[in-house]
């Protein structure tokens, strides 16, 4: 009961986060048996604890940022912002190569490797829905609103296309749903699309003139083999193996046998994993109807919400966890090419479950923010209707006594208003 007066905020929401933390140590646990043969000398306890430390450290990151009021986070935003764009140009040219792509910093002395486009997508949430919550009343001011916003979203985007083209895209539509929801007018969201397939285009045809391809040969093969049907398409093809023979019902915890051929099933296709053990009924819709019920319960914190800091930040975090978390599950069902996005809360990795673990937090800080709100304007109607009760007896009573003391008419009759009120009364 004591702990329970330091869990504030919306309870599914909470309830939500520890199912899908829950399933992640579940699927982790089985997904990574090979991998422990190949590194851990067939321990496959490490990658189980090791997940479990992450999960708990990210439940003590939930529950100390929704704890901090949340008008905290738009104080921070501007240097949120500027912390998270010098990290992702250390990241270009200093990064941590994993799989191919320089998408990694580590911590020195830890060991720990962290994505900085991780933290650049909760500062950019933060810093547009400040943005627009502050100029509400001149949203249509192009100097003053729009080119602060789109300024802050291209230079992010850009420095996250070299190494993770999905994560630049989910950033684009997440800014673009939340400045929609901001009412910017359409013709400046018309703008926004135009500038950001130029930047694109620009940043393409640089790099083949200049004969660095990078990332860019990848993304044009995932793509042309996505379009094309065939070609190189080993793990699209992996993934639906598990999900045809996982049927409805699955076959089991811990009895995937795709695990052992599909590349990276802990973290890029645990959502395959996920089908494969536990079935499309039990598994894959769980899942998905738990992402479904976060997104509207967040919709209803933005409902209640009085401030449109809160709404706007509420919005844009839950916007940008539930479409990361759909691309994730489209592509292990072969609804979209390759990307490497993981399944947040789920997937395997500290980096992924510390950030999202911030974003929830904030999101529960907004929700206990309204409750506060709304638990003080019910507080106050109350003790307002009970002094105005006191009022109305106590004129009550006053009035009574003048009745009793009314002067008797002619031949002892009362008044006539005292009359009418007895008429009124019957």
């Amino acid at each position: 009961m004591k702990i329970r007066r330091y869990i504030k905020g919306d309870r599914i929401i909470w309830m939500v986060v520890l199912i899908l933390l829950v399933i992640s140590l579940l699927s982790v646990y089985s997904s990574t048996g090979s991998l422990a043969y190949q590194h851990r000398a067939g321990n496959t306890f490490y990658y189980l604890f090791r997940q479990l430390k992450f999960i708990l450290l990210g439940l003590l990151i939930i529950f100390f940022v929704h704890l901090i009021p949340y008008r905290i986070f738009s104080r921070v935003s501007v240097f949120a912002l500027y912390l998270a764009i010098p990290l992702l140009v250390l990241t270009i040219f200093a990064g941590t190569n994993i799989n191919e792509a320089t998408r990694w910093l580590q911590i020195p002395g830890t060991g720990l490797t962290i994505q900085p486009s991780d933290f650049a997508k909760i500062a950019l949430v933060m810093y547009l829905a400040k943005i627009l919550s502050v100029n509400q009343n001149n949203i249509k001011d192009f100097k003053g609103v729009f080119r602060k916003v789109v300024l802050a979203i291209m230079g992010i985007c850009i420095l996250v296309l070299p190494a993770n083209f999905s994560t630049s895209v989910i950033l684009f539509v997440t800014a673009f749903s939340l400045l929609f929801v901001g009412r910017i007018p359409v013709k400046y969201l018309a703008l926004m699309i135009f500038t950001g397939v130029f930047a694109l285009s620009i940043f393409i045809g640089g790099s083949l003139l200049l004969n660095r391809e990078g990332r860019i040969s990848t993304w044009k093969h995932r793509i042309e083999a996505y379009v094309a049907g065939e070609g190189d398409s080993y793990q699209a093809d992996q993934a639906k193996v598990a999900i045809v023979q996982g049927g409805l019902f699955g076959k089991g915890p811990g009895n995937s046998t795709q695990r052992n051929l599909l590349p990276h099933p802990y973290s890029d296709f645990i959502y395959a994993i996920i089908i494969e053990e536990y079935g499309t009924l039990v598994g894959g819709v769980l899942v998905l109807a738990l992402y479904l019920w976060l997104f509207f319960r967040a919709g209803l914190i933005i409902r209640r919400s009085r401030s449109t800091y809160g709404a706007f930040l509420a919005f844009g975090l839950s916007m940008g966890l539930v479409l990361q978390a759909f691309v994730n599950m489209a592509v292990a069902v072969g609804l979209v090419p390759v990307t490497g996005q993981t399944l947040p809360l789920v997937s395997m990795g500290g980096s992924s479950i510390f950030f999202t673990s911030m974003a929830a937090g904030m999101i529960l800080s907004v929700s206990w923010g309204t409750t506060e709100v709304e638990s003080e304007k019910s507080k106050v109607k109350s003790e307002s209707g009970e002094v105005k009760s006191e009022e109305v007896q106590s004129e009550g009573s006053e009035s009574n006594g003048a009745q009793a003391e009314a002067p008797a008419g002619p031949e002892g009759q009362q008044p006539d208003f005292y009359v009418n009120e007895q008429e009124k009364t019957i």
